[in-house]
């Protein structure tokens, strides 16, 4: 985390988050490296109970749209998954894999949401990787334009929809213990858009942390990443 930085860790707030590979070289070139982070950030995301509304993984660099965890302090899920992928990808030789801090800027409003998609999705078109977003396969973009279901579930309109058809109804609020201690007993990762945004922007936004197959009111404001 970086110094002189303060983090409202409690407010209930969206976190923006950018952390880097070991001197920032880029040790998630491969595809096969950034197919494990994401399967990894499901698995951490599923077990802290915090939802993601985006992310983007980059050769060097991550970052991330989530929201409060559910059950443990945000420095401690992100610390989880940083050791865990560290963990499976780091060289024999044993060097880090990540650099030790990572960067948080709190998120407030539909309106700077939609600013810090719209980043996380060009990306690699602004650098280069590839001519199109919908390109990228390791984002959210896919997601927010058609729907599409990827390692990692993603809090919008379409997942909500999805939650309706399947007749999962309505309830803001922790879970009981019970009922996520047998949910996730054996996935403790410590021990192993559819519409245009700019119709939107005026529409505010107070995102609560949910975990996979939470339950929750209504739909998340329509948005699409057109024109980015």
């Amino acid at each position: 985390m970086p110094w002189g930085l303060q983090h409202f860790q409690q407010a209930r707030c969206l976190h923006f988050i950018t952390f880097s590979c070991h001197r920032r070289d880029p040790l998630l070139a491969e595809a096969q490296a950034r197919d494990v982070f994401e399967e990894t950030l499901e698995c951490v995301r599923q077990w802290y109970g915090f939802y993601v509304s985006g992310y983007v993984i980059m050769p060097e660099h991550v970052h991330l749209l989530i929201s409060e965890p559910e059950r443990s302090p945000l420095s401690l899920a992100l610390q989880m998954l940083k050791q865990n992928t560290s963990r499976q990808l780091r060289s024999a030789e044993g060097s880090p894999f990540w650099l030790p801090r990572y960067y948080d800027f709190n998120v407030w409003g539909q309106g700077k949401r939609i600013e810090k998609l719209r980043y996380m999705h060009r990306n690699p078109v602004d650098r280069g990787l590839v001519n199109r977003q919908e390109d990228w396969p390791w984002s959210s973009f896919r997601h927010y334009v058609s729907g599409f279901e990827g390692a990692v579930e993603i809090e919008s309109q379409w997942t909500a929809r999805k939650r309706e058809r399947m007749g999962i109804l309505t309830s803001i609020g922790p879970r009981s213990q019970d009922q996520d201690r047998s949910k996730h007993q054996n996935r403790n990762p410590e021990q192993n858009q559819n519409q245009n945004p700019d119709q939107n922007q005026n529409q505010s936004q107070k995102p609560h942390p949910v975990a996979k197959n939470a339950r929750r009111v209504g739909h998340p404001p329509q948005i699409s990443l057109d024109g980015e």
